[in-house]
């Protein structure tokens, strides 16, 4: 699938087996992805589908790092796995007050849990698969300072969690409405301005807005794994 323009930073290609953002400047991006996660920076954000059986090896950034190989991507990568079908893509975008704020979602319901389950792993150091499973990206144009940026990422958080009770979609461990899956990723871009974001909150519009973004791409995007699970 061609290259489409997400705005004036950003174009998304998006096939049956990744999500690719370029990114037209070098953002700073928190994010818990597999490849380059933490705070990094990037010049491509990666998401693409793996095997439902895949595992976390110390080989799963070297795949990712492969991968963007093949598709010739010259610069740093932000790269997430999910098994979740590409068809569960929804993306939702805004422009308030000449601020661009740029959801995208893809997303299966396998694992879901309630924070402070009972976890299969007992050991505190145990790593587990890295294949998420609602993974969400967030583009803004806007310049979040280091605060608003974490804040950014607790209100996209919430919004998920929303999503997930409003679907009432159940935890199997604990049969508590499900906050999250086991295996959730998410990246923050922050943007280069020329506006800067202070504060990111639910008393402010800026949180207003991308929080109600982030509920409505996931809200869209797990409607469809229901319609369409038994077929996927």
């Amino acid at each position: 699938m061609s290259a489409t323009q997400l705005t004036q930073y950003a174009q998304l290609s998006h096939t049956d087996n990744h999500i690719h953002i370029a990114l037209r400047k070098t953002h700073q991006v928190i994010s818990s992805a597999v490849l380059n996660g933490g705070m990094s920076y990037a010049d491509h954000i990666l998401n693409i589908k793996v095997a439902s059986n895949s595992t976390c090896t110390a080989a799963a950034d070297e795949s990712l790092l492969k991968y963007s190989q093949k598709l010739n991507l010259n610069g740093a990568v932000v790269g997430m796995m999910t098994a979740a079908s590409m068809k569960s893509f929804r993306l939702e975008q805004a422009t308030v007050q000449g601020i661009d704020i740029v959801v995208l979602v893809t997303s299966g319901l396998s694992n879901p849990r309630h924070v402070g389950d009972h976890a299969e792993h007992r050991e505190m150091t145990t790593s587990t698969t890295d294949v998420g499973t609602i993974n969400t990206i967030v583009l803004t144009s806007a310049s979040f300072t280091e605060a608003a940026l974490v804040e950014a990422l607790m209100i996209a958080t919430e919004a998920k969690t929303a999503a997930l009770i409003d679907a009432e979609v159940l935890s199997p461990i604990s049969q508590q409405f499900a906050t999250g899956t086991g295996t959730d990723a998410i990246a923050i871009v922050n943007g280069h301005g020329p506006e800067t974001v202070h504060f990111c909150g639910k008393h402010v519009l800026f949180g207003e807005v991308l929080g109600r973004l982030v509920k409505d791409a996931i809200s869209a995007s797990i409607s469809w794994y229901f319609d369409n699970k038994k077929v996927c």
